[in-house]
């Protein structure tokens, strides 16, 4: 791996939601059939899936970047980056659900969340940050990072 370059895609439509949608309303239709579930309560209880059917619908890509200069990132319609100069070190958070928050914290110390979608997964992450020299640092199950 480059130290230099790193580039990371993700996009909304993949396998685990469509997964998860489809065995949702897989239950959510044996209730109804099988047990007599209120079809308007189960109505409602599917309306929770709609903002992950929109996101396999519409298929947005996020993505992060380190070029020689700057770190970037983007998601759907928001970008940003910032200098490799200015960051200090890279904070990663895990949370009560397991998932992993990146910070870039920088000289000043004001932390810059990166968004989740857009980050790799943690270990890629941190190995491609240490190639690069950026120091990085771990806080397990903190609630506010």
């Amino acid at each position: 791996m480059d130290a230099d370059t790193y580039s990371y895609r993700r996009t909304g439509r993949n396998r685990a939601t469509l997964l998860a949608v489809t065995g949702v309303w897989f239950v959510l239709v044996a209730a109804i059939l099988l047990v007599d579930a209120a079809p308007w309560l189960m109505a409602i209880l599917g309306a929770f899936t709609l903002p992950a059917v929109w996101d396999l619908y519409r298929n947005p890509e996020s993505g992060l970047d380190f070029t020689p200069e700057t770190l970037t990132w983007f998601t759907g319609s928001r970008d940003a980056s910032v200098n490799w100069q200015e960051i200090e070190k890279i904070r990663l958070d895990t949370r009560l659900d397991f998932s992993v928050r990146a910070s870039a914290v920088l000289h000043s110390g004001r932390k810059i969340r990166l968004p989740y979608e857009c980050t790799p997964p943690h270990e890629m992450l941190e190995a491609a940050l240490n190639a690069r020299g950026i120091r990085t640092e771990r806080h397990h199950f903190s609630l506010i990072g």
